[in-house]
């Protein structure tokens, strides 16, 4: 694995602070927000000089119960021919599915146990197969720890390795992070993982709130944080260090600051190389059993439960048995304000339309905790949208009819009729009673 230095997420807020960093190895771009033919002109800019550019995929959903969508794993595939790139990474994490049809729109922990454990790996093969180079896999930060789990986080990332020899992408925040939320600690888990499988580390800030640790990548990556990573250093000379940032930004001479810090503490030099062949990935050792497919009562237990779990999060159903229910409403509340702020993003015109900032969250609010989302946020947008005009939204007249010509020119139809306004209304109290 070519080394890579000290790097920055690139995002279109800091495109130009981004290529004016002194000393920049390389960036990470979220690999949904690229086109493989439209690349942005300072992604372009940034290649021409020789900074690698590395795809961040945030949708595939490897560790759901569902193999992998072929056509999400070509369009990862695509981006990494696209930039260049010497791997994609992805993470450890479910975000979807597919019985009921719900989506999280955030990254959420697998359980730590042998059942998932078989699908995952399963998945990750499925996956490197292919990908046209390698693939490193991120912990997660998480609110909520599964009951009855069989493994370890070292464990069980351990055994990950092992079986498919998949690299690893360490996030010494979210290690902060779980120490705080879930009272696992950072050090026993950089003692037991295969460091040598190593791909590259993120360091990102957060803030603590009534003793829960959010990692929001919108603050300033603080000192706690910065030890994990000295802690880290100690153990393994990381071929790649990157600070994640993806909200709040700084001025450049800040941004340039942490970056600073961060080399400091990692002591890692200026990347040496990208190459863009297929790599060997990191030796796998077969354990027994580990040849066959996964069956499919095996893919069905972690489905029930993955769904459990997301249905209490986004659909108000009752809280799975042995969960923390402090801790699932936490964060169920913020996968709703996430939802609202990433409509609000890539929507900026509801916001007005709404009467601003503080009517279109209690409006958006309001209607999440009836409707989880089913699709992308884009479609969340649309339906959001149509949801205000069937229940004849707003009420003023004007706010209406911008309202309408926004919902029309997006959704390419016409919009619901009064008659059909009504027969949704009363389908939807019907439901309700139910």
């Amino acid at each position: 694995m070519a080394r890579l230095g000290v790097g920055i997420g690139w995002r279109p807020e800091i495109a130009g602070v981004v290529e004016r960093l002194e000393g920049l190895d390389w960036v990470e771009v979220v690999a949904e927000n690229v086109c493989p033919g439209h690349l942005p002109e300072s992604l372009l800019r940034l290649r021409e000089r020789g900074v690698t550019v590395v795809p961040h995929g945030v949708s595939l959903g490897i560790g759901g119960a569902d193999r992998p969508d072929a056509g999400k794993l070509a369009a990862l595939g695509e981006r990494a021919v696209a930039l260049g790139a010497p791997l994609v990474t992805e993470h450890i994490a479910f975000v979807r599915t597919s019985s009921p049809a719900l989506e999280a729109g955030h990254l959420l922990p697998v359980p730590r146990t042998r059942d998932a454990l078989d699908v995952l790996c399963e998945n990750v093969r499925i996956a490197q197969d292919a990908l046209p180079v390698p693939l490193a896999l991120e912990n997660i930060a998480a609110l909520v720890s599964w009951p009855g789990e069989e493994l370890s986080e070292g464990r069980f990332l351990t055994e990950l390795v092992e079986r498919t020899g998949v690299r690893l992408l360490i996030d010494v925040a979210n290690l902060h992070t779980n120490r705080v939320n879930r009272g696992e600690d950072p050090a026993a888990v950089l003692d037991a993982i295969p460091l040598e499988a190593l791909a590259y580390v993120h360091v990102a800030g957060g803030v603590e709130r009534d003793g829960v640790w959010h990692d929001t990548h919108a603050h300033p990556v603080p000192p706690v944080v910065l030890d994990v990573l000295a802690r880290l250093r100690e153990r393994v000379d990381p071929p790649g260090v990157l600070l994640e940032r993806d909200d709040a930004f700084p001025e450049g001479d800040e941004l340039a600051g942490e970056l600073e810090r961060i080399r400091a503490v990692a002591g890692t030099g200026t990347g040496t190389g990208t190459g863009t062949g297929k790599a060997a990935r990191t030796p796998a050792v077969v354990r027994d059993g580990d040849a066959g497919p996964v069956g499919e009562a095996v893919r069905t237990r972690v489905g029930l439960g993955q769904a459990a779990l997301l249905s209490a999060l986004v659909a108000g159903t009752p809280v799975p048995e042995g969960f923390d229910r402090q801790r699932v409403r936490i964060q169920a509340r913020a996968l709703a304000a996430k939802r609202a702020d990433v409509v609000a993003r890539i929507a900026p015109e509801l916001p007005g339309i709404l009467g601003g900032p503080e009517a279109y969250r209690a409006a958006f609010l309001a209607y999440a905790r009836r409707r989880p989302m089913t699709g992308g946020y884009r479609r969340d947008a649309l339906a959001f949208a149509e949801h205000l005009l069937i229940r004849d939204l707003p009420e003023d007249p004007a706010a209406r009819r911008r309202l309408t010509a926004w919902w029309r020119e997006r959704a390419g139809a016409r919009p619901p009729g009064r008659m059909v306004r009504w027969a949704r209304a009363l389908a939807g109290l019907t439901g309700r009673g139910r």
